[in-house]
């Protein structure tokens, strides 16, 4: 007689009805606010955040900018020399189940192969430790990894400002569940703040 290890069903981490991101699970994020969309998302959870990106990379998260919306103190940063080192890193830290948010600042989209393996990690590191620690790719442009639970694109809207709050839109283009939408979005007490419904 056979019998299959059941990992128990991990549970959502919702910015907004609607903005719901998979615990366990790998997500896409895209655009130009994609890293504002990752700083938000640790700011929502405990723990360490694991913040992963390219030694050659200029873009770097300060302090001071981040401080409005968590303790920079929970960041530790690894720099890696290709985009596997990155993904190997990744995969390491979501099976430990140690670190709660691991976040991949790549160059490009990752292929089917590496994502499948990072859900793999993260529902190991769920079973091992009863945690269930999240993965968010970050990639420019329109993304367009494979295999992902969800994929989002978050930009600036120009010249959107209402009572001196600048305003960005954020869009599910690809989730398992739910179809592709649209929503403006601005800042409040460090939290994503919606107009009602989507486009």
């Amino acid at each position: 007689m056979f019998h299959t290890r059941h990992t128990p069903k991990a549970k959502a981490l919702s910015h907004a009805p609607g903005v719901d991101l998979a615990l366990a699970r790998t997500h896409e994020v895209c655009g130009p606010s994609r890293r504002l969309f990752a700083v938000l998302t640790a700011g929502k959870m405990t723990g360490p955040v694991l913040w992963l990106r390219m030694m050659w990379n200029v873009d770097r998260l300060m302090g001071d900018g981040i401080r409005p919306f968590l303790d920079p103190g929970r960041m530790v940063f690894g720099e890696a020399r290709t985009p596997m080192e990155i993904l190997w890193a990744a995969e390491e830290a979501l099976r430990s189940g140690l670190m709660p948010l691991v976040v991949a600042d790549l160059p490009g989209p990752p292929g089917l192969t590496p994502v499948r393996r990072l859900h793999l990690a993260a529902a190991t590191g769920h079973e091992a430790r009863g945690n269930a620690p999240m993965m968010l790719l970050l990639t420019p442009g329109w993304g367009g990894a494979p295999g992902i639970e969800t994929r989002w694109h978050m930009a600036p809207r120009p010249g959107w400002a209402r009572d001196g709050k600048p305003r960005w839109k954020l869009s599910r283009t690809r989730a398992r569940m739910a179809p592709e939408q649209s929503r403006e979005m601005w800042l409040e007490d460090g939290q994503m703040r919606f107009e009602k419904g989507w486009t």
